[in-house]
């Protein structure tokens, strides 16, 4: 058989190398804020008499933040907003963590750390 024809019917070889995946934010599958919103305050609320279960997936969901973020597949501003919240549930009470799973204002998208504190739970 011909080299040349050989080498033209390979193509479809697997063994070749594959392309780099890279982010695409047009991609429809990426989270947005209400969904990365959602799993945190899910995570609390399914733990809400299991404070330091829900602390230790937060801790979880931050080094995903960080690799999301890094992947550029998550924007500063969010990170910097999911880590405000986690913040705020990792260092508080036991007393002060249900209200801050009660304050509406915390999870809305926008909240920003500082924002009405001086009503904290």
């Amino acid at each position: 058989m011909n080299q040349s024809f050989q080498r033209m019917s390979m193509g479809w070889w697997p063994f070749g190398k594959k392309a780099k995946a890279t982010s695409n934010s047009n991609d429809p599958i990426l989270k947005d804020t209400r969904t990365w919103l959602s799993e945190l305050r899910d995570a609390c609320e399914m733990n809400f008499d299991q404070p330091e279960e829900a602390r230790r997936q937060i801790r979880y969901m931050q080094v995903e933040w960080k690799e999301a973020m890094d992947c550029g597949d998550m924007s500063p501003s969010l990170r910097e907003g999911l880590e405000g919240r986690a913040f705020r549930l990792l260092n508080c009470t036991d007393k002060e963590w249900l209200g801050w799973l009660d304050d509406l204002e915390f999870w809305k998208a926008g909240w920003k750390p500082g924002m009405g504190e001086e009503n904290e739970p």
